[in-house]
């Protein structure tokens, strides 16, 4: 065949996967329109564009005003870490973690929405599985980086502890994604008074709040 296939070209010119992530943040660096953010807010940002290729996310990002801080402070005292499906547990990578503190280990990630007893609550009860599953952390959840990037009846659930049992994370990263409950946990978790990381209205999935913690990290571990 006459056709020369595009990957000859990166024969052709190697690029490692490192600076092929660099040079995707210099375009998203030159490409968005970009005011207000810290310089700690906008890494978490251009992360999450990064993670979608989606622009619209930099209107659509809200931070309480010491998230950045709040999420450092917890991933460099190895603090558990809750997730409300398998797929961001999947997604996290401990030895990112790991370069933040020593005591991360898969013990300090916490998911029971498959645990057997949250299955049976959920059929008794007719509720989400999620509920149950975040209300099984209940007794960790202080000062705990609380990830959600699926349920938002798990984000309510979290809501009502604060609410009600006065359970303080140290962060909460809200990015359910749907269409039922999703913008309405989100509102009600800005309004609460704890450090917060939202996307607001319906976006949002498990792959973003995955970044998100990546981001994070990656602040982490760098000097003071």
């Amino acid at each position: 065949m006459s056709i020369k296939p595009l990957i000859r070209s990166l024969y052709e010119s190697p690029m490692t996967g490192d600076e092929i992530e660099a040079k995707s943040f210099e375009t998203i660096d030159a490409e968005a329109q970009v005011s207000g953010f810290s310089p700690g807010q906008w890494a978490v940002v251009r992360r999450l564009v990064h993670a979608s290729a989606d622009f619209n996310l930099v209107d659509q990002i809200r931070f309480s005003e010491n998230a950045i801080d709040a999420g450092m402070r917890a991933l460099r005292s190895g603090s558990k870490i809750y997730v409300d499906s398998k797929m961001i547990l999947s997604g996290l990578s401990l030895p990112r973690l790991r370069r933040v503190s020593l005591d991360y280990s898969p013990e300090r990630l916490m998911c029971h929405v498959s645990d057997p007893d949250v299955v049976t609550m959920s059929k008794e009860t007719g509720l989400p599985r999620s509920l149950h599953a975040v209300r099984k952390s209940a007794p960790k959840l202080h000062g705990a980086i609380a990830v959600f990037g699926n349920a938002p009846v798990a984000l309510m659930e979290l809501n009502r502890m604060i609410i009600e049992d006065e359970v303080l994370p140290a962060l909460v990263i809200g990015m359910p994604v749907g269409f039922v409950h999703v913008v309405e946990s989100k509102l009600e978790l800005m309004s609460l008074g704890v450090e917060f990381i939202v996307i607001e209205g319906r976006r949002g999935g498990s792959p973003l709040a995955v970044a998100t913690v990546h981001a994070l990290c990656e602040l982490a571990v760098l000097p003071a």
